[in-house]
């Protein structure tokens, strides 16, 4: 016996958090490039170039997030009877090929070109300013995705690192992510620029720029294979399936749950699919519906499905 219904699309508060958090990283990685492109055309610095592409890259893949978060609220139709939710995760994954290719390729090839061809670093001062300020919007946008991780961890009752690995919403961490290794990258800008500067050898730079494209390259790994386990259905983490065992568990109509799976169709959007055993087969019927009922009035539930099946 199956009972189901249509999913819904429910609006969390994590949505609207989700935009916030992506438009402060737009504004400030659009306004560090250009600073980071004029300063690298005074200064003629690798690194400058490097983080330059950097948040290039960086303007370019939170556009792509924007896109996915509002193409993810469309409601369900035919074609898509789940609802739009995993467009999130593609957008995502886009952004990961866009870190990969723009900043990190980009970053390795300026970088060898510096060696080959090295040029003396300009004004110095120029570029340590433009660092310094770039510094400061990007920590300003990792705080406010940092700030939204942890209530959203603090919510579900998680360590910062477990909800970095098992967020069903991939906007905040993408943004945390790279926001993080932007603020490394400056660094590693600002040492290769000041070695360039009082040394005179242009292999700091250089090394700083292929430095940053590496940094970039694993941030793109990271959050690629984060959006592919959530774009293949990966299945829900124990702390989400927990809780819902123990609510199916304590209906006194169920001898026992021979099977349950739970997989994200969107952000803080769960499929659920279970196999119980009754413990009789009076009102079977009006059951199912009441469990369904209470399960479906929590919001990270979209979908219920019970299935059930005689004693083994």
């Amino acid at each position: 016996m199956d009972q189901t219904s249509g999913v819904r699309t429910k609006k969390t508060p994590d949505q609207g958090e989700s935009t916030w958090t992506v438009i402060v990283a737009v504004a400030a990685n659009a306004a560090i490039a250009i600073a980071k492109i004029v300063a690298g055309l005074l200064t003629g610095s690798a690194s400058m170039w490097a983080e330059a592409a950097h948040s290039i890259a960086d303007t370019g893949n939170e556009i792509l997030l924007l896109v996915g978060l509002k193409r993810s609220l469309r409601e369900p139709d035919g074609r898509h009877p789940f609802g739009y939710g995993q467009e999130r995760y593609f957008w995502t994954f886009l952004a990961a090929l866009g870190i990969f290719l723009i900043g990190g390729v980009l970053s390795i090839g300026e970088g060898v070109r510096s060696m080959l061809m090295p040029e003396p670093v300009e004004s110095l001062w120029v570029g340590v300013g433009v660092l310094v300020v770039a510094a400061g919007f990007e920590s300003y946008s990792w705080y406010t995705a940092h700030k939204q991780l942890r209530k959203e961890a603090r919510e579900r009752d998680r360590s910062m690192r477990h909800h970095l690995r098992h967020a069903s919403d991939p906007s905040a961490t993408t943004v945390f992510l790279e926001d993080t290794a932007a603020l490394i990258g400056l660094a590693i800008a600002l040492v290769a620029l000041v070695l360039h500067a009082t040394t005179g050898w242009a292999g700091w730079d250089a090394v700083g720029s292929m430095s940053i494209g590496v940094l970039l390259i694993v941030v793109a790994y990271l959050l690629a294979r984060r959006s592919k386990g959530l774009l293949l259905d990966e299945s829900a983490p124990d702390d989400v399936l927990d809780p819902i065992r123990e609510r199916v568990e304590a209906e006194h109509w169920i001898a026992g749950i021979q099977d349950l799976h739970a997989v994200w169709v969107g952000p803080s959007q769960l499929l659920i699919n279970m196999w119980v055993t009754p413990v009789d087969g009076e009102r079977l019927v009006e059951r199912v519906a009441g469990l369904r009922r209470e399960l479906l009035e929590n919001d990270t539930i979209a979908q219920v499905t019970v299935t059930l099946i005689p004693a083994r």
